[in-house]
This record gives C-alpha cells, structure tokens and sequence, in this order.
C-alpha cells in the first residue's frame, strides 16, 4: 500500500504519483470476450459503441456461422469497425499446441486454451465416417480407475466456444489430412459432461443451430459416467442428440469398484433416470462396456448386463480396453470378449464390438491425458 494512516503524511510528490497510479488502474478497461455474449447482448454493445445494430448480427454471423478467430478477418465488415472491435472484445480462441499421426490415420491433438490450460481431441477416420472425439473439462474429478483422464486434477469447465473450436480444427484437420468433412461428433474426451451441463449444451446449440455448424443433432453423442440427476434433467430438456453410459459393471459392487460415482449414483438410480430420460425423449441410449480380464468378463457378467439392458431399447458396445501406466487393468481375451458379446445378443440385446483406434499415440477410449512433452510446447509459446 502507498499510505499508512498511522504515519506522516505522504509527500507532494509520493501523493501525485499515487493518484496517477489509481487513475490507471481505474480507466484500465478489460476487454469481453465477445463469444460469451449472446446476439441480443452484442447487439447493445454495439448500440452504444454508436454502430447499427444490425451490424452485430454480421460479426455474429462470423463468429459461430464462418467460424472466425481474428477481427481482421472479417472481411464485409468497415475498417473502423474492426478497430474498434479490436479496442473493445477478444477472441479467446482454442489453439492446436501439437498433433501425433497414428499408423491407423487417427490424429490425436493437444489443444492450448486462452489461460495456457492443455486439453486433448481426436479425429478417428473410417471408411464410412470422420468421428470428432472432444473434451468438455480441463481434466476431471471423477477418479474412474481405469481412465488417464481421472488420474489428473480437474481444473475448470470448458466455455461452450471452447468445445465449439475443437469441433472446428478437428473438422479442418478432416478436410486437409482426408478430404472428408467431419461427420460425427463425441463428447467423450477429457471430463464428465454433465458436470459441465450448461456449457455442453450451449455448445451443442451452435453446433447444431443454423447460426452456426447446422450440423444435425442426431449426429452428436454425450457420454456420462452416470450422473443421474442430470441424466433425468436431459430428459426434461427433452434434447435430441444421443446419450451413451459409461457402464463397465451391472453390479453395484464391482461398479463402486471401478468407478467411485456409482457410490452416489447406483445402478438402481441410474436405471430410474435412464426411464425417466428414454419416457421423455424416446431416444435410445448406449452402454459403454470394456471388458476386463478377470474382473467383469464372465457369463455371470453377462447375464446382469442383459438384465440392466430390459429397462429400456438400448444397444452394447464392447470396448476395447486400452491400458495406462496407472492401472493394472487388462484387457480380456479375444474368445472371453466373443464370448461375452454372444451371451448378450442371444438374450436380444444389439452387441457390437469397437476396436480401439489410436493406441500408438495414446489417443484411444480412456488413454486421453497430458503429457511433459505437450507442457514443454506451452511454455515455449507462452
């Protein structure tokens, strides 16, 4: 502090350069981040910077429709206007740090955000489809034992611009590496998405809208570890992209195992909310399910998952587990894995069997996590 009241009083000089400091310090003005503001909001923003307002539905446009990073870029838009732009918002725009090429074509990237935080995406290219896998949190709090992700502290939530922005390098990384725009979309990176309920949501709305990607919701897949309240408050938003759980066990017992959510989100809980879900929207929904060598890959197994399964129309995949140096987990036998997946289709569930893709790089289901390496780069460009 520069005065201490219980001392002398400050000479003329101390006292001049003090108020010069608090009057920098109070005129010094914080730029908004333009992408949090709905249209309506730019639009008075605009008003009282004296521009039309029609003119802030042509910089919205630019920012969710053609997917611009810079103010420079927007081309129909005045001089002066970008200048004020410029004075007056930012752009906090998602940056590729690094990318690693695997041998089956998937490309895993680790993205810088505006605060120097580090997440991680991927695009998964097959013959039929190019898959944007995406983070929606800056690690996790979950603790699921055999997920790299839950070994790492969650720092933050991402903002919905945030996910919107791997959606649009991964779709570019599709088009420049394959010729093929991006067609489907995962929310199954970094994080639980409905501990990030708001932003996900937000996110989906410009990816789906017409004053954004117009990408189809149905084409759009939200992966929990089961949150139930929040699975039940899907439902009530009656949304209409597609839901996945993150299943692994259909015991209580085991499922606490593995994943310490099931402690306060049971099976029997998960399953009330599943209905509840399915009663509003009549979307099916999707269990995840690695099976694991001697912990849930027996008939016994099974034979509860198609139990679980009778609740609603859902469908099976069985996951290929992909080990990390944290965890001791291995993946089952191929025979044990056929085995289970048999069981399953002749109690009538539909089963199919994912192959992982990207293990190379460690870019697979459940290996996402950051590495030295990619810390090394953002102290480099910081």
């Amino acid at each position: 502090m520069f005065f201490n009241l219980t001392k002398r009083i400050p000479s003329e000089k101390a006292t001049k350069f003090y108020f010069e400091y608090l009057c920098n310090v109070s005129t010094k003005k914080e730029k908004i981040d333009i992408r949090s503001l709905t249209l309506p909001a730019l639009q008075e923003h605009f008003v009282r910077m004296g521009e039309k307002g029609f003119r802030a539905k042509q910089v919205y446009e630019w920012l969710w429709k053609k997917s611009c990073f810079s103010f420079g870029g927007m081309s129909n838009i005045s001089k002066e206007l970008r200048t004020k732009l410029e004075d007056n918002f930012v752009i906090n725009n998602v940056r590729i740090n690094n990318s690693q090429f695997s041998a089956d074509k998937t490309i895993k990237n680790s993205f810088i955000l505006h605060d120097n935080h580090l997440i991680e995406g991927v695009l998964i290219p097959t013959t039929d489809r190019m898959t944007a896998c995406v983070s929606s949190q800056v690690g996790c709090s979950l603790t699921c034992k055999f997920c790299a992700t839950g070994y790492m502290e969650r720092k933050r939530n991402l903002n919905p611009d945030e996910i919107y922005d791997q959606v649009v390098l991964i779709h570019q990384q599709a088009i420049e590496n394959y010729n093929q725009p991006l067609s489907n979309i995962v929310y199954m990176g970094m994080g639980e998405p409905l501990l990030n309920y708001k932003n996900v949501l937000d996110s989906i709305h410009k990816i789906t809208s017409e004053e954004g990607l117009n990408m189809a919701a149905k084409r759009i897949t939200v992966s929990t570890a089961g949150i139930a309240k929040m699975i039940k408050k899907l439902g009530d938003d009656n949304v209409r992209f597609n839901l996945a759980l993150s299943l692994h066990a259909a015991n209580d017992e085991k499922r606490n195992t593995i994943m310490p959510i099931n402690e306060q989100n049971s099976l029997k809980a998960l399953a009330e909310a599943l209905k509840y879900y399915y009663a509003k929207t009549k979307n099916p929904v999707t269990y995840e399910y690695i099976v694991f060598d001697g912990f849930n890959d027996t008939l016994q197994d099974a034979a509860e998952l198609a139990r679980f399964c009778k609740h609603l129309p859902c469908k099976v995949n069985i996951i290929e587990y992909n080990p990390i140096a944290f965890a001791s987990f291995l993946n089952a036998g191929e025979d044990r894995v056929e085995a289970f997946a048999e069981y399953l289709r002749k109690a009538g569930v539909n089963t199919n069997i994912r192959r992982s893709r990207g293990k190379d790089i460690d870019a697979a289901c459940g290996q996402l996590a950051i590495k030295d390496k990619d810390k090394v780069a953002v102290k480099e460009e910081a």
